[in-house]
């Protein structure tokens, strides 16, 4: 266990797994047929189905500072296959792998699997440390184990894991920072660096065992384990089917996206904090939780041209955000509120001060009016305008239409654009854009978790770049592997 005190220089399908649905029931023709997620999408979809994507990205492109010069006009270039046969990288790349699920820590304890969501932060001597997510359920393969000090629910699986990285991007530590929650996906940055953990789980107590009712949000301190002696929720940010959220800097509004995969859909929420930019722990003060309503667009799916723009938002009062008996987002509104299939990641532009978030896909077989094979939305708080920027379609199958699939995790990249993690069919991807809105592949998991004969590779997630902009790090689900890469970000040709 380590403990590091804070730099004063530092800036109702209740029994699936939420969000990765790994066994889906449908019906075919009157029977019910049991899928994965990857069976699901391949089917639907078509096989060997290209995805393209379209639409204008210059604000994706500029919502971060540059550092020194913008990033790529048309990728970094080709991948180059790893004789590791662990992560292909364009020239010029390398990777160190920091941890690896199923090994032991430092401090005697064994990595947790699945991992997911994580957050960068400035650490000593121009290290980095990093907040990390499992999403593991009580039948995870190694689920969190915390000091009780530290647990929330001790019957729960998920929770946290924090590592120090020094400047060479060396592990020189890791410990568990949170524990008895559940299926912690993804989370969110604060201005006042912390991370905010989020259960994506509806979850009530006697519920697969658990003792507390689940669904909630956690901080977590990524510098001073002593914070995180008490695993309070913060319920007044809402009991759902959390994925990420996005922090206002200027205002402290956060904002929440819900992984709902079931009927009704899913919805893009805020939540206004009774004590706005308090620092660590000011959000348990309270405050009021918001669903969003858009006139005339009460499913995204809908909405199939990159461009098209909704001005008028208006955000309503959800009336019991701890979903004592019916979820947030099918409550008594005094409107319709709008909702999406699967809204995943979030990201907070620094630069154009808007929030972005993804619906990784939508079918109509599972209650979306329209399908897509993944949106990228932002939402411009200060002219109340939400606008598609990105949708991935599927154009000719050819060898220039590379298979692309299921946005989920997004970050920006301190060079312009943004990244992205894919958690779809076949080979995973990070893709990243360029400023002429193409798309182009940055990184391929080679891991196979399946068989020669049929192939599987774990999603990547929690991509995030270090405070200096050198290094990015993200994750392999399953098996758990957290990665740090370098090389050539300032590199404007392929």
């Amino acid at each position: 266990m380590i403990s590091a005190a804070r730099p004063d220089w530092i800036f109702p399908f209740t029994g699936l797994q939420p969000a990765r649905f790994r066994c889906l029931m449908i019906k075919i023709g009157g029977l019910s047929v049991s899928m994965s997620r990857r069976q699901f999408l391949s089917r639907s979809a078509g096989a060997g189905l290209a995805v393209a994507v379209v639409g204008s990205v210059d604000a994706l492109f500029t919502a971060a500072p540059a550092l020194g010069v913008s990033g790529p006009e048309i990728g970094y270039g080709p991948l180059v296959p790893d004789p590791a046969g662990m992560l292909d990288l364009p020239v010029g790349f390398r990777y160190t792998v920091l941890s690896r699920e199923g090994t032991v820590r430092p401090d005697g304890g064994i990595v947790p699997s699945r991992f997911d969501g994580m957050g960068a932060f400035a650490g000593e001597a121009r290290g980095t440390r990093l907040v990390r997510n499992h999403e593991c359920s009580p039948t995870a393969k190694i689920t969190v184990v915390a000091p009780p000090e530290r647990t929330y629910d001790p019957a729960a699986g998920g929770g946290t894991s924090t590592l120090a990285v020094d400047a060479a991007n060396r592990a020189v530590a890791e410990h568990v920072s949170l524990g008895g929650t559940a299926i912690n996906c993804s989370g969110g940055r604060t201005p006042w660096h912390t991370w905010l953990t989020c259960e994506e789980t509806e979850d009530k107590a006697g519920t697969r065992g658990y003792t507390k009712d689940h669904g909630f949000v956690f901080e977590v301190d990524p510098y001073d384990s002593a914070r995180n002696t008490d695993p309070t929720p913060l319920t007044a940010m809402g009991r759902f089917q959390h994925e990420a959220v996005a922090v206002d800097p200027d205002t402290g509004i956060v904002y929440e996206t819900e992984d709902a995969f079931v009927a009704p859909l899913g919805s893009f929420y805020r939540f206004l904090p009774n004590r706005p930019l308090g620092g660590h722990g000011s959000l348990r003060a309270g405050g009021v939780l918001q669903a969003l309503h858009v006139p005339d667009l009460s499913d995204l799916s809908v909405v199939t041209e990159a461009g098209t723009s909704f001005s008028g938002v208006e955000w309503l009062d959800v009336p019991d955000p701890l979903a004592t008996t019916e979820s947030v987002r099918a409550q008594d509104y005094r409107k319709p509120i709008t909702g999406g299939y699967k809204i995943e990641g979030a990201w907070w532009g620094e630069k154009d001060n808007c929030a972005y978030f993804v619906s990784s896909f939508a079918r109509r077989e599972l209650g979306s009016a329209r399908d897509h094979d993944g949106q990228v939305w932002r939402y411009d708080p200060r002219a109340n305008t939400l606008r598609l920027e990105t949708i991935f379609t599927r154009p000719t199958p050819a060898p220039e239409n590379p298979e692309f699939d299921s946005p989920d995790n997004i970050c920006m990249s301190p060079y312009g654009g943004l990244m992205m993690c894919e958690d779809g069919i076949g080979d995973q991807h990070i893709l990243g854009t360029t400023a002429d809105g193409e798309v182009f592949v940055f990184a391929r998991n080679r891991v196979n978790v399946g068989t020669d004969e049929d192939p599987e590779y774990g999603e990547l997630a929690g991509a995030t770049f270090s405070a200096d902009g050198r290094t990015m790090f993200f994750n392999v689900y399953n098996p758990g592997i957290t990665y740090a890469v370098t090389g050539p970000w300032n590199r404007r040709q392929g």
